[in-house]
């Protein structure tokens, strides 16, 4: 499990970004406040205050994340 910040600036980003994290089979959850969601859900992403960033949850080894990581370098704030 690893866990990262993102930003999500814009409808393009957020679809950008669904895009993405949907070709991955493990879990990925995204945290705001005290809400948790699917980060594959573009409904559950934008039912968050997508004005801060959010936390990322890659629920898989890091083996596994090392790629997924690469492809949302620029959504990281880290």
């Amino acid at each position: 499990m690893k866990t990262v910040n993102v930003i999500l600036n814009s409808i393009l980003d957020v679809k950008a970004f669904v895009s993405i994290v949907s070709k991955y089979n493990f879990d990925i959850d995204l945290t705001s406040g005290r809400y948790v969601v699917d980060a594959k859900s573009i409904m559950g992403i934008f039912s968050l205050d997508l004005t801060k960033p959010i936390k990322l949850t890659a629920h898989a080894d890091d083996k596994d994340t090392e790629k997924f990581f690469e492809e949302i370098k620029p959504f990281k704030t880290d």
